[in-house]
This record gives structure tokens, C-alpha cells and sequence, in this order.
């Protein structure tokens, strides 16, 4: 292709393409932006942004999950904000509801408008790595010209998408950068940590749910999502991650009508069998807690006393 033909043309001749919108995801997205939402990459208006009184209203909503989120964007932040990266967080809609970065880039990334209250949906934004990590419910990584908008292609966006207890998405979390030097290669190791973090919002936001329930880890072939279980006394399974559910077969979203573990897991002693699933949480736990039972019982959510009933029960000694 002619070196100078503009970024426009460029985003406008795959989306008259079908076999290209079929052999790459970006120029799915790039059709979707054009064909599905009429929108233009050359238009340089800057992101649509909600007021104050509608940003408040949408934070009250989200105040719990953004208390469990919040310790662990500021870890995310102390890891890539040196670099010149800001890390947030958006709603469903791709509002973007809270911010970390530095005083030295606030300038930039709020020219780039990403701020506060900014609305970066496919929708409005074409593609994006906040909207697009939305709109296909996946890990992007969209790497300055692969935006839609001619305007953004000076940024590399890092998404991953953030499921709540009912296993719906519920936020999206963003690691952006606008360094022109920022390479493929560099926003991949960003991917892997960004990952790592919505996991860990998931994880949390998961347990403090079902805070009187016991969670069980489970085993899963998909290591960047949460495979927890909540169980009650009564060993009947009441709560189940996004993946849980894909791996045991489970209802895709919403509650859970309450079944007994036994079924859901199976007593066989195989990879998903619910003693070795059990036992396996509760090592995790001791090992977590360098063999302190009453940490341990505090991670899983139990009682002391109840901790070492189950460890008898499951052959294993506070050594």
C-alpha cells in the first residue's frame, strides 16, 4: 500500500472488504465502527463526556466494586506509571469512572481525553481499547494505528474485561499509553499484568459477594480468569465465576439456583473431583498462610474451629 495514503483511506478500504473484516479483528471492529455505528476516522472531536451529576450517580453504583478494585489499581499504577502509562477503569458503557496517572502526563492523556466521565464505547469512539474490550468481551491490545480514529493513533490502548458474581462484565480495565515509542512487544507485558489485575478484581469482588460462604478454587484450563466456587454449609454451590460456569456447565449469567457441590464437582477423586478441589483450596490457603489456621480461615471466609474440622475430614494435620 502507498506509504502515504492516510490513515482514513487505510481504515476505509479494509471495511470495504469483507474478506478482511473476516481474517482480522481489528478490521471487524473498523467495520462495525463504520457500517454499524456511521461513524468517520478522520473526525477529530474529542470523546463525549457526562456530566458531574451523572458521573456521581453512576460512582454510587459502582461504590462497592470500586472499593474492592482500588488497592489493586493502585498496585497496577506502581508498576507502569513510571513508564509514562495511565491506568483506569470504565463501566460497562465505557464511561470512564476512576483514574491514575501521573501530575507530569495528567495534560496529555486528558488531550487524548481520557479523563474522568470520558465516553470511550465503540459506539462513539470506533475502535478502542476500552470499547473494544467491551463490545468482544476479550483481552485487546489496540496499538496506535489499529484505532479507528486518525486522532488516537498516537496511543496504545491495553484492555481486559472485569466480570462481576452473576458472571456479567462489568468494567473494563485500561492501561493506556501515548509514548510514540511504545512497542508491540512492551504492551504485551502490559497485557499479561493488566490481565493478572482484572483477575484479581474478580477474585475479590467475587469473595466479598459471597463473604459468608466458603470459595473453592478450581482447576481450569484458562489462567486468566477466576474459576471460584461459593458453597454454603450445607455444601450446596450458590455463586460461580464467569469461568467457573463455562467449566462446569453452569448458567452463563445472572444467580444460581443452588445445587449440591457433589453434583456440580463429582466425589470421583479425578481433576475436578470436589474433595481434591476442597483440599487443594485449603493447602493453598495454610501455604498462603505459612501454616497459620486462623489466617488460613480468614482467606477461605470460615471459622477457626470449622477450618479444622475440614482439615481432619480431608486427612490433613496443621504441620
Amino acid at each position: 500500500m502507498d506509504p502515504k495514503t492516510s490513515h482514513a483511506d487505510r481504515v476505509l478500504e479494509a471495511t470495504r472488504s469483507a474478506s478482511a473484516a473476516a481474517r482480522s479483528q481489528i478490521a471487524a471492529s473498523w467495520h462495525r465502527s463504520v457500517q454499524k455505528h456511521g461513524l468517520d476516522p478522520n473526525n477529530r472531536r474529542a470523546p463525549d463526556k457526562i456530566e458531574h451529576a451523572a458521573l456521581r450517580e453512576r460512582l454510587e453504583v459502582y461504590e462497592k466494586f470500586m472499593m474492592v478494585a482500588a488497592p489493586r489499581l493502585d498496585a497496577l499504577y506502581s508498576l507502569v506509571g513510571q513508564s509514562g502509562c495511565a491506568v483506569l477503569m470504565t463501566d460497562t458503557e465505557g464511561v470512564i469512572l476512576d483514574q491514575r496517572m501521573s501530575d507530569a502526563d495528567t495534560p496529555a492523556f486528558e488531550n487524548w481525553g481520557l479523563s474522568a466521565g470520558a465516553n470511550w464505547s465503540e459506539e462513539r469512539e470506533g475502535t478502542n481499547g476500552i470499547g473494544t474490550c467491551l463490545t468482544e468481551r476479550r483481552r485487546v491490545i489496540i496499538h496506535q494505528d489499529e484505532h479507528f480514529h486518525a486522532r488516537n493513533t498516537g496511543m496504545s490502548c491495553i484492555d481486559a474485561p472485569i466480570f462481576d458474581e452473576n458472571g456479567q462484565i462489568v468494567a473494563a480495565l485500561d492501561v493506556s499509553s501515548a509514548r510514540a515509542d511504545q512497542t508491540e512487544a512492551f504492551n504485551r507485558l502490559i497485557g499479561a499484568q493488566v490481565a493478572q489485575t482484572a483477575r484479581a478484581i474478580e477474585e475479590a469482588n467475587f469473595r466479598a459477594a459471597f463473604s459468608a460462604a466458603r470459595i473453592i478454587v478450581a482447576e481450569s484450563s484458562e489462567a486468566d480468569s477466576a474459576t471460584l466456587l461459593a458453597v454454603d454449609s450445607h455444601d450446596l454451590v450458590i455463586g460461580a465465576t464467569r469461568e467457573a460456569r463455562r467449566a462446569f456447565g453452569l448458567a452463563g449469567t445472572g444467580p444460581l439456583a443452588a445445587r449440591p457441590a457433589a453434583d456440580i464437582l463429582g466425589q470421583e477423586d479425578g481433576p475436578t473431583g470436589f474433595q481434591r478441589a476442597e483440599r487443594a483450596a485449603v493447602v493453598r490457603a495454610l501455604a498462603r498462610a505459612d501454616g497459620n489456621v486462623s489466617q488460613a480461615a480468614r482467606q477461605l471466609g470460615v471459622g477457626r474451629a470449622t477450618l479444622y474440622r475440614r482439615m481432619k475430614r480431608l486427612g490433613l494435620h496443621e504441620t
